[in-house]
C-alpha cells in the first residue's frame, strides 16, 4: 500500500498542535536551566550535573515508562503528565522569581521532568497509531518533527535572551503554561481505549518489560535498526560534546562560527522532515535508514577531514537533514512492524539504547579529542556510523516480513 498523508481531522490535528505546543516550551526551559545554572555557580561539574539529570532517568525507568504506557489509557497518561509537569514548572518559575532557586532545585526539576516525560514520550508514540491510518504513519512521524524542530530549534531558542531580559524566571513560566496548554488539548481528543486481550494470571511490569525487549529482539529489522541507532548515537554524543572544542580551537571560527554550526544543524533538520517520505517512497523505509546512514557518515569525515569554516557547516547541514529522515523512518518502521500491545515497550527500548549511546558517546569523545586531536571525535563518529551502515545492510531488502500488528503477549505471524 503507497504511503499518504495523514488527515489533521481525527484527533491528528489536535496531537500535531499539542506537540509542538510543549516542545517550544521545552526549548525555553532546556535552553535557560544551564544560563540560570551559571548564574547560580562556576563548578563545571555542577552545571554539567543539571544536564546529566536530564539523561539519568531514561536509564532508570525508560524501561519502566514503556511497560506502564502499554497498561493504560495513552490519552489520559498524556495529559496527565503534562499537568503534572506544568504545575512543576509554574512552581519553579515562582521560586526563581522569588529568589529562591538553587543548583539542588534545578537539579530534581530536571530529574522529575525526565523521568515524567519516560511516559509521556512512550504513551505518545503509541497512541499515534490510534489517529492516523498505519499506511499514513510516515507522513503524520514526518510533520510532528518538522513542527516540533521549526517551533524548538528556530522560534523557541532564539527567544530565551529576550525573555531572560525580562527576568529569570519567565522562559519557566512560559513552558509551564505550553504544558498546560498541551495537556488541555490532548484531553480534549476523542478517543476510545485501547481494546487489549487480559493479562495473564501473575503478569507483573517486570515480565512485561521482558515480553517487550524479547519481542524486539525477534523482530529482525527491528533489532538491526535498534542496534544501528545506538552506533550512531554514541557517534553523535562523541561529536557534540566536543564540537565547541572542534570549533573554537580547531577551526578558530570562535563563537559565531559555533552558532553558525548549530544553526546549519537545526536548518537542515527542518529540510530531512520534507525529504523523509520523498525517499522512503523511493527506497523503502530500511534503504532510506541505509541512504541516510551513507550521507551522514561522509558528512562527518567532511567535517572531520577539512579545516574550514564551510566545510563544518555544510557538513552539519547534511547531518541535521540525514537525522531527520533517519528518525522519521525508524520511528514509523517501529510503529509499523510493532505489535499493538507492545509498541509502548519496544519505544522504550529505542529510547533507552539511544539516551545510554548519547552519554557512554561524549565519554569517548572527551578521551579521543584529549588523545588524538580535536576533529578525532569527528572521524570517530564516521566510524560508528559506517558501522551502522553495515549493520543494517542484512535487512535493507524492501520486502523485510512485516510483524502483523495485535494484541497480545508476543508477535503475530509475519506477512508480506
Amino acid at each position: 500500500m503507497g504511503e499518504g498523508a495523514p488527515a489533521w481531522r481525527g484527533g491528528f490535528g489536535q496531537l500535531w498542535t499539542a506537540a509542538v505546543v510543549s516542545r517550544f516550551g521545552d526549548a525555553l526551559r532546556s535552553s535557560a536551566l544551564p544560563l540560570l545554572a551559571a548564574r547560580l555557580t562556576a563548578d563545571p561539574l555542577a552545571i554539567a550535573s543539571v544536564t546529566a539529570c536530564g539523561y539519568l532517568p531514561w536509564l532508570l525507568f525508560g524501561l519502566l515508562g514503556g511497560a506502564v504506557a502499554d497498561r493504560v489509557d495513552q490519552r489520559r497518561a498524556m495529559w496527565a503528565v503534562d499537568t503534572v509537569r506544568g504545575l512543576l514548572v509554574a512552581a519553579f518559575a515562582l521560586a526563581v522569581a522569588l529568589g529562591h532557586a538553587s543548583i539542588p532545585l534545578l537539579l530534581l526539576l530536571a530529574f522529575a521532568l525526565t523521568t515524567l516525560q519516560t511516559l509521556f514520550d512512550n504513551a505518545s508514540t503509541a497512541l499515534l497509531p490510534s489517529l492516523v491510518d498505519r499506511h499514513a504513519l510516515g507522513g503524520a512521524n514526518a510533520r510532528l518533527m518538522t513542527g516540533q524542530q521549526i517551533a524548538g530549534g528556530l522560534v523557541g531558542a532564539p527567544l530565551v535572551p529576550l525573555l531572560l531580559s525580562a527576568g529569570a524566571f519567565m522562559p519557566f513560566a512560559a513552558d509551564a503554561s505550553t504544558y498546560l496548554a498541551a495537556a488541555a488539548l490532548v484531553a480534549s481528543l476523542r478517543t476510545r481505549p485501547p481494546e487489549r486481550a487480559p493479562r495473564p494470571a501473575g503478569s507483573t511490569l517486570r515480565t512485561e518489560i521482558g515480553e517487550g525487549l524479547r519481542a524486539l529482539w525477534q523482530d529482525r529489522a527491528l533489532r538491526a535498526i535498534c542496534v544501528a541507532t545506538l552506533l550512531c548515537n554514541i557517534g553523535m554524543g562523541a561529536l557534540i560534546a566536543t564540537l565547541v572544542l572542534h570549533v573554537t580551537r580547531w577551526l578558530h571560527a570562535g563563537t559565531a562560527g559555533y552558532a553558525a554550526a548549530m544553526t546549519a544543524y537545526s536548518a537542515g533538520s527542518i529540510t530531512g522532515g520534507f525529504l523523509a517520505q520523498r525517499i522512503a517512497r523511493r527506497t523503502g523505509r530500511v534503504r532510506a535508514l541505509l541512504v541516510a546512514g551513507t550521507v551522514q557518515t561522509s558528512s562527518l569525515l567532511l567535517i572531520g577531514t577539512v579545516r574550514h569554516l564551510g566545510a563544518l557547516v555544510a557538513g552539519m547541514l547534511l547531518l541535521g537533514a540525514m537525522n531527520m529522515v533517519w528518525n522519521v523512518n525508524q520511528v514509523t518502521l517501529m510503529q509499523q512492524r510493532a505489535p499493538e500491545s507492545m509498541t509502548g515497550r519496544i519505544a522504550a527500548a529505542f529510547r533507552t539504547s539511544s539516551t545510554s549511546g548519547a552519554p557512554l558517546g561524549a565519554l569517548l569523545g572527551g578521551a579521543v579529542a584529549g588523545a588524538c586531536g580535536l576533529n578525532g571525535p569527528a572521524l570517530l563518529a564516521a566510524v560508528l556510523f559506517g558501522l551502522a551502515v553495515t549493520s543494517l545492510i542484512p535487512v535493507r531488502k524492501p520486502d523485510v516480513p512485516v510483524v502483523a500488528p495485535r494484541d497480545g503477549a508476543t508477535a503475530g505471524r509475519a506477512r508480506s
